[in-house]
């Protein structure tokens, strides 16, 4: 679609700009990290869930009984010549965790219902929306590039081109609006960049399971590069008292990936049903943007 195309060519350009702002920044700041240190730098995920904290309330994870084996888990693993694995599951969580409000419990034991009865479903990102916040951590297989600016960092993850504005050294918006990834306002310390996220619609899920959330979701993620700067790991703290018994906390890590700048990937061309499921529609958009 030329719209499409627009807004690619668009963030493209911005990405190239703000590359080099982000290598003059670096240069003038020492100690702040530097996500992207050339042209080509992305991060890739190391999976579709995210990984506990040692003695902390641990996130949403797969039913023992039930094992989440994503279809991309060989690729993610970074193997040579990997392919989609063929022996893929789709996601049944474990209801029992204590971190659920009775609610968020029984929406999690629908889809497991329905997945365990013949009727699976597929991740958000498959259906081309929006994953929001946190769950813009778990997208897989494509790169997340940053573009770092003075006043702002800007987050790309290349599928579908998903945007994530974090404006830095300022407060949140005085009455910020409900939106698919939120308010969110940051700042260095040391040699991570930290990031706190409100309003967030409850429209999006928190992680691949649908574990649910309110308006009062508050995620805070801590950015920082590790592994001699082949790794690259988020530290998240997640509250919401109308969802979880307690905050929580997690962590992603990412792998360093020199695929070049970044690339058109659209997601929803023609509204396309891939996976010919009724529980997800591609997204459309009534009117046009300009």
């Amino acid at each position: 679609m030329p719209g499409n195309f627009i807004r690619s060519a668009w963030i493209a350009g911005a990405l190239q700009a703000g590359l080099a702002v982000s290598s003059a920044f670096a240069a003038t700041n020492s100690g702040r990290p530097d996500f992207s240190p050339d042209p080509g730098t992305g991060w890739i995920s190391f999976g579709p869930e995210y990984m506990p904290v040692a003695g902390k309330p641990r996130p949403v994870a797969a039913d023992p009984a039930h094992p989440f084996v994503p279809n991309a888990i060989e690729i993610l693993s970074g193997q040579p010549n990997a392919k989609v694995s063929e022996n893929s599951t789709f996601p049944v969580s474990d209801t029992t965790n204590p971190i659920l409000q009775p609610w968020a419990r029984e929406q999690l034991a629908k889809w497991n219902r329905q997945v365990l009865s013949g009727h699976p479903f597929y991740s958000e990102h498959s259906n081309c929306w929006p994953m929001g916040v946190p769950a813009f951590l778990l997208y897989p297989v494509a790169p997340v590039h940053f573009i770092q600016a003075a006043n702002e960092v800007t987050i790309v993850w290349q599928g579908d081109h998903m945007v994530r504005h974090v404006y830095l050294n300022v407060p949140h918006s005085a009455d910020p609006k409900l939106s698919w990834y939120g308010d969110s306002v940051g700042h260095y310390e040391g040699d991570t960049l930290v990031v706190d996220t409100i309003a967030l619609t409850p429209r999006t899920y928190v992680d691949e399971f649908r574990t649910p959330h309110t308006d009062r979701l508050h995620v805070t993620e801590r950015f920082h590069v590790v592994n001699d700067g082949k790794t690259m790991q988020v530290d998240v703290h997640v509250e919401d008292p109308g969802t979880f018994t307690t905050p929580w906390d997690a962590m992603q890590r990412y792998r360093r990936v020199s695929l070049g700048p970044l690339q058109e990937q659209t997601c929803s061309e023609n509204n396309a049903n891939y996976f010919n499921e009724p529980y997800e529609q591609m997204p459309e958009a009534g009117r046009r943007d300009f």
